[in-house]
């Protein structure tokens, strides 16, 4: 039998349309008061561009120290296993030796990739602060010292947190970077700046997260023999999408009013080798997707059976047979099925790219504009935006919950339109793929591939 995840609900609070109406009689009756008091108006502050520092003669020769070795390896997914089979303090020295030899070579990289951006774009005030981020972090770690004991290695994964965590919110910094600079350059431009920025990033926190983790786990002596670092030899999916599915149903019901409820079925108990934090962020950026969708679309057509919304189904699908070869994949599937409305065939085509949202438009009404751009055309990750301080680009149906941000790391972004994309990136990173088919006026079905890592391979990033 399927297993029925949550049940329907639905809110007694007023529906998006009613809080437009009392919103905007609410902000004439305000306007109508200032009128009559006439206070001083004030202006929104304005922030002024300035042309990028370059770095220091000392930071230059080291970036092109860095820059000029030969080209980045791909990520070699079976060297970050071999640390931990078996983990030992010999293991661990290694492992912080490959971190401070890949990290900075992948850091130098992006800083180059920064740099290199049309003048006009590097003066955006966002763009800078990540270049400088980014400098600054190079230097850290190519002037680290070598790490050669077990106390230097516990402050070195100090420190290192720090600084992954110190980069929580780069994604969501530059794309409010890219959103003012967008007439700058082309969306191919951004499209291949942006997909190369993000394979850096996740090979980067790959790294560090895994030496942290290994360090942690030989410090506390962790039996726990179904974590190789940050990877779960036995991820459950179904564990992840009840996870996931609660924080994204108190979300929309916080918002819309109504959420749908979520049927797993298929192979249910079924686990496979992945990183949890991956697949957190895919599964949540399309249920996300997938609720509004169906919330929208029924409050469109049938606004008086909200209490009977037809549930989001997930069909879980392990590899059926075991590697008769050794060039042979596995891949564990998931089908990811919502009733809400399909995506128009003019949108097909710019589902996956960056900035494609309809987020914002409708924000004054409460409601999308309708104007066509379908469910799917807006896009949204982890909640209210990290930076800026509003306007229409920030509107969106979660951004005000706060304080349950999902632990991945990986920062927010709100209404900028780069959740599937960066989604599909994910999928794509360890060999996989996040697909999407649509049947217009009725719903849409995510077809989500993920590669098996208990096998090695090199990853590019």
């Amino acid at each position: 039998m399927p297993l029925l995840v949550s049940t329907t609900t639905t809110s007694t609070a007023h529906s998006p349309r009613s809080l437009a109406r009392i919103v905007k009689t609410a902000s004439s009756r305000a306007s109508l008061s200032s009128t009559c008091s006439s206070p001083p108006l004030t202006r929104r502050p304005q922030y002024s561009r300035h042309a990028p520092q370059p770095p220091s003669p000392e930071l230059s020769k080291l970036l092109a120290k860095y820059a000029s070795k030969t080209p980045l390896r791909p990520l070699n997914l079976q060297t970050l296993l071999s640390f931990g089979r078996p983990l030992t303090p010999e293991s661990i020295l290694a492992s912080v030796n490959y971190a401070l030899s890949e990290i900075p070579r992948r850091l130098a990289t992006r800083v180059r990739y920064l740099e290199a951006l049309p003048f006009i774009v590097g003066t955006n005030p966002y763009v800078a602060n990540t270049l400088d981020a980014y400098r600054e972090s190079f230097r850290w770690v190519a002037t680290h010292p070598p790490v050669t004991n077990l106390g230097e290695n516990a402050r070195f994964v100090e420190q290192l947190a720090d600084l992954v965590q110190s980069h929580t919110n780069d994604i969501p910094t530059m794309a409010k970077g890219f959103q003012e600079c967008s007439r700058y350059m082309s969306p191919t431009q951004i499209s291949n700046f942006l997909d190369g920025t993000i394979r850096n990033r996740i090979s980067v926190r790959l790294i560090a997260e895994q030496h942290i983790a290994l360090s942690q786990a030989l410090e506390n002596q962790d039996p726990d023999t179904s974590h190789i670092g940050i990877i779960n030899t036995r991820c459950s999916p179904k564990a992840m999408i009840q996870m996931c599915g609660s924080y994204v149903s108190e979300l929309c019901e916080a918002t819309l009013g109504a959420s749908p409820s979520i049927i797993i079925d298929g192979y249910r108990d079924a686990t496979f080798p992945y990183v949890p934090v991956h697949l957190e962020y895919i599964l949540t950026e399309i249920l996300k997707n997938a609720f509004r969708a169906t919330v929208d679309h029924h409050l469109k057509h049938h606004p008086s059976s909200l209490r009977s919304l037809p549930p989001v189904i997930l069909t879980l699908s392990p590899p059926t047979t075991m590697r008769e070869a050794a060039d042979q994949l596995r891949f564990f599937s998931l089908r990811i099925r919502d009733q809400g409305g399909g995506v128009s065939p003019t949108n097909m085509a710019r589902i996956f790219s960056y900035a494609f949202t309809t987020a914002g438009r409708g924000a004054e009404e409460g409601l999308d504009d309708g104007g066509g751009g379908g469910p799917y055309a807006a896009q949204y990750v982890g909640g209210s935006a990290a930076v800026g301080s509003g306007g229409s680009g920030e509107a969106n149906m979660f951004g005000e919950i706060t304080g349950k941000g999902l632990q991945t790391g990986l920062g927010t972004i709100a209404g900028l339109g780069y959740g599937l994309p960066m989604s599909q990136l994910y999928a794509k990173y360890f060999g996989g793929s996040l697909d999407l088919m649509s049947l217009e006026g009725w719903g849409t079905d995510v077809f989500l591939k993920l590669r098996c890592l208990d096998e090695a391979e090199d990853h590019s990033g």
